[in-house]
């Protein structure tokens, strides 16, 4: 997948779909309809996932919290998404154990009946069974537990994924079934025709070219950007989102050092928080916070900062301090518009496909769990506006890109190898050929020169921030380390790409420009 070939693809006329937006919605639909046989064009104004695709609790889940909220039609319908996307992309998803600890003694009862009712409600396609643990089993599991008053635990299962490693492969997916996919190629308006969308008009921020790309029909999938595109074709639409922010703390893996995730249940605002184990790290998360617009580059706030800490301070032996913090990273939640009264936490996750007068079709809502479910319905709705084939949707039983069993002998050990699945000896052999490339990027962080390579020569990687950010998860795992490695990252990206030493330069400036909004102040 290299974007000068992209390029070279646009000159072949007009599209069946254009897609805008690059994330888990906009990626998730070029695969839905390139499979169905369509001609499909996706443009993403920065990189692809730079968004909330890439801000995600890291989690493939039906939403116990869902649960509680008795919004059972949409845990039914992500605990089957859950099970379609460990059987499309097992490489990429695994199981993970979580524990909700007791301090009362109803609340063994009350989670175990409420979790058997989540695995019930995941049929065939549940992970484990849940069940009661004991004290000591909850503290070998959760370590770190805060073990004054512990009762013991409640057991269950979901899954667990790399959101950005997802992303390149939707993206590498859609391209094997003859996509066109542009990062860095931003839609300014849109073409009409007759009264009705019948393209866009897109920039290379690359180059400065500005093009016209004629289509069927266009599919707005920008997440919380949507209501920006929807004002394109139509200048009064009301406001379909209403984003709220969603924060993450990494810490040290000591935090919580065994394979379980553990679950507060109660937190000052009434959600729940995890305590996840994530490629050598802990993540802590999430808050849910209203915000006024969408920004590219959300900032975690101070006062988030201290819930997480506070709250997850309650359940583990050892508190996280400010000092502990290895990164930091926010999203937005593309949450459907309620009414001003409600609490972002009570909007609903469920999607939505907006047809304007038009015919512009708009996928609002939604989370990364959800994202092939969202798709199909998207297509179904954007095929039948353009007049195309009918052609059923393909994806419930498709393998993604590098697809590989887990139980498959030569299955990686490690998580950043895994993420390649059966391209990892690939990845891996780079260093043979070109032994400069064996070299660590640094000391704390568990990637090779090689990774780089790949992801400039393979995955359309462009800048160090998509290198560090997305293709690698260096600038989560440990901010700092990141930084430190920035400059031979951008001297290998420079060689690969052609760039001379005043880009390396700008690069590095722009990328620790980004990290300060990554550590806590």
């Amino acid at each position: 997948m290299q974007r000068e070939a992209m390029l070279g693809r646009l000159a072949g006329g007009s599209f069946d779909v254009i897609v805008i937006g690059g994330g888990a919605s906009g990626l998730g639909v070029a695969v839905d309809a390139a499979t169905r046989g369509y001609r499909t064009l996706l443009l993403e104004q920065c990189d692809f996932a730079k968004g909330t695709s890439s801000r995600s609790t890291k989690l493939v889940h039906g939403g116990v919290r869902y649960l509680q909220q008795g919004n059972i039609a949409l845990v039914l319908e992500a605990l089957r998404e859950r099970g379609l996307m460990r059987r499309n992309a097992p490489h990429l998803v695994r199981d993970l154990a979580f524990v909700v600890p007791s301090y009362r003694w109803w609340e063994g009862p009350f989670y175990g009946i409420g979790l058997k009712v989540y695995d019930a409600l995941a049929r065939k396609l549940n992970l484990g069974p849940s069940r009661h643990l004991g004290r000591d089993e909850t503290l070998a599991r959760i370590p770190n537990a805060q073990p004054e008053g512990l009762l013991g635990g409640t057991l269950y299962y979901d899954g667990q994924f790399d959101d950005a490693r997802m992303a390149i492969t939707l993206a590498r997916t859609a391209a094997e079934h003859g996509a066109v996919l542009l990062n860095y190629v931003r839609v300014v308006g849109l073409l009409k025709a007759r009264g009705f969308v019948a393209g866009v008009r897109a920039r290379d921020e690359e180059t400065g070219e500005e093009l016209e790309i004629p289509a069927k029909v266009v599919v707005n999938a920008t997440g919380v950007f949507a209501d920006a595109v929807r004002r394109m074709d139509d200048t009064d639409a009301p406001a379909a989102l209403e984003p709220s922010q969603g924060v993450h703390l990494v810490l040290p893996r000591d935090f919580q050092p065994s394979d379980t995730a553990l679950m507060v249940p109660h937190t000052d605002d009434g959600r729940v928080l995890f305590v996840i184990p994530w490629h050598g790290r802990c993540v802590l998360g999430t808050t849910d916070t209203p915000t006024a617009g969408p920004v590219l580059e959300p900032r975690a706030r101070e006062d988030e900062i201290d819930f997480i800490l506070r709250n997850a301070a309650r359940y583990l032996a050892r508190d996280p301090r400010r000092s502990d913090v290895l990164s930091i990273f926010a999203g937005l939640r593309p949450l459907a518009r309620a009414s001003v009264s409600e609490k972002t936490k009570s909007l609903s996750r469920d999607h939505s496909v907006l047809v304007s007068a038009t015919g512009l079709v708009t996928l609002i809502g939604g989370k990364w769990t959800t994202y092939r479910k969202m798709a199909q319905d998207t297509v179904d709705d954007a095929a039948s506006i353009a007049g195309l084939d009918d052609v059923p949707c393909r994806t419930e039983r498709l393998d993604l890109h590098g697809f590989m069993a887990r139980d498959d002998p030569d299955f990686p050990a490690e998580d950043h190898w895994q993420a390649y699945g059966s391209e990892a000896r690939a990845v891996c052999a780079l260093s043979s050929r070109e032994p400069a490339l064996a070299a660590p990027l640094h000391p704390r962080l568990p990637y090779q020169g090689v990774h780089v390579a790949w992801a400039v020569r393979h995955e359309m990687a462009r800048t160090v921030e998509d290198v560090l950010s997305r293709r690698t998860r260096s600038l989560l795992l440990d901010a700092r380390a990141a930084l430190e490695a920035a400059p031979a990252v951008a001297k290998l990206v420079a060689r690969e790409l052609g760039r001379d030493a005043l880009w390396e330069k700008e690069q590095l400036e722009s990328f620790a420009a980004l990290v300060k909004t990554y550590l806590p102040e």
